[in-house]
């Protein structure tokens, strides 16, 4: 009777454990699938057949991706109006 029940008790152990690995295995292929990082016109119902937190999470992505061009972009217009401003300020030193 005990020995019936140990195993009856391993077999729905392995079950749920099987089904477990098989729904994250599923859940896996389908993010990697999912997993576009530009999206224009063509394939707006790609965007839309995404979750609201994949679409949180790829926003935000374009955004610090923003952010960091950005700061590139100024610190290049930084480096200009240094040396333009420091050009002038020869040019009119050797003036006087």
């Amino acid at each position: 009777m005990l020995l019936k029940f140990v195993i009856i008790f391993i077999f729905i152990f392995i079950f749920f454990n099987l089904r477990n690995f098989l729904n994250l295995n599923r859940k896996q292929k389908v993010l990697k699938a999912k997993n576009l990082t530009t999206f224009n016109k063509n394939n707006l119902n790609n965007w839309m057949n995404l979750t609201k937190k994949e679409r949180y999470n790829l926003s935000k992505q374009d955004s610090l991706n923003y952010m960091d061009r950005r700061k590139i972009l100024l610190d290049e217009i930084r480096n200009e109006y240094k040396k333009i401003s420091r050009k002038n300020s020869e040019g009119n030193i050797k003036k006087k």
